[in-house]
This record gives C-alpha cells, structure tokens and sequence, in this order.
C-alpha cells in the first residue's frame, strides 16, 4: 500500500465553464472507488464579483481561472488515469505528453489559494485615491454624471460615502472607488 499521506497540488484542464461540474464529477468518482485517502481537495478558485444592474448590486462567484481545477492528491497508480477518463477534464496542467503530471510549486499554491503572498501585500500597501472633501464624478450606477464631495472613506470595503445634490437635496451615496474619478 502506497504512503497516501504525501500530497501535492496538480492543476486539471477542465472544460471552460464545466469546472464545477468536473470537480463534483473527480469527488463522485474518487468516492465511488473508494480511492478519497488519495485526494483530499478538489477546488475550483473563485472570485467575488459584484455588478451592478438595474441600480442593483449583484454579487457572483466567478470562475478565476476559467478552464482549471486545481487537486491536492497523491497520484500515484492509476489516479491520474482516473481522472483524466472524467467528463469535462482535457488533462494535466504541465504534463509532458505521456509523462507524469507536474505538480505545483509551493508559491504558485499559496498564490492560488490567496494565502500570504505577493497579491496580499500589494491590496494592503495599495493607497487611497481619495480624501475627504474631495470633489469627485459619480461614473456608474443610477447617479452617473452627478458631482458629489466625498464624506467618509471605508479603507477595508474600499467604499466612499459621496454627499450629491440630487435635485437641490444632499443625498449620500455609498460608492465603491470604481464608481467615481477625480473631477
């Protein structure tokens, strides 16, 4: 019995926008053989999205890098010919043709989990365009076009209360950076 407690992370070329449906698809599979000491996560990296429609925020998960899943296993055996006969899955990220699947470096795990690492850093060192009392340009949602002053900075949600005068009122608008430009 191979050592199954050694694991590293692969990528897995998936269908663009079956990513989902592969990684329920490798679970069910892995399962069903009962091979789940070999691979312990399978996960298809998301990102929060929110739009903005009809003056509506809509939050989404999106698909951060369309067309891979990522695995923590061990491959060894028949697992990566396992994997490679699910629906939806083209292959290994990295593979030379008809050699070994490679794995991950270290770093290139971290970045793709978000854990401590270079994109991290830069989100916290990154500056705030703004200040208060700065005039600025309202340029998406339902009040694009209206000048306001800013009146409160949130640092963590990165959102601007903007104070605009909406038909000789001050109403105040919560925004996010990318609503507004420097007037």
């Amino acid at each position: 019995m191979a050592d199954t407690s050694v694991k590293k992370w692969y990528v897995v070329r998936a269908v663009s926008g079956q990513e989902n449906k592969v990684k329920n698809y490798i679970e069910t599979e892995i399962n069903r053989l009962g091979m789940a000491d070999y691979i312990s996560q399978v996960l298809v990296p998301t990102e929060k999205v929110v739009q903005i429609r009809d003056g509506k925020k809509i939050s989404k998960d999106r698909v951060y890098f369309p067309g891979y899943v990522m695995i923590e296993a061990n491959l060894t055996g028949e697992i990566p010919h396992i994997i490679k006969s699910i629906t939806g899955v083209i292959g290994f990220l990295g593979e030379v043709k008809g050699g070994d699947p490679v794995p991950l470096r270290q770093s290139e795990v971290n970045r793709m989990l978000g854990k401590v690492d270079e994109l991290a850093i830069n989100v916290d060192t990154q500056s705030i365009p703004y200040k208060t009392g700065e005039t600025v340009k309202v340029v998406d949602g339902p009040f694009n076009g209206f000048n306001g002053t800013i009146e409160k900075i949130n640092e963590e949600k990165r959102k601007l209360e903007v104070m605009v005068k909406i038909f000789g009122r001050k109403t105040p608008l919560e925004l996010s950076f990318m609503q507004v430009e420097k007037v």
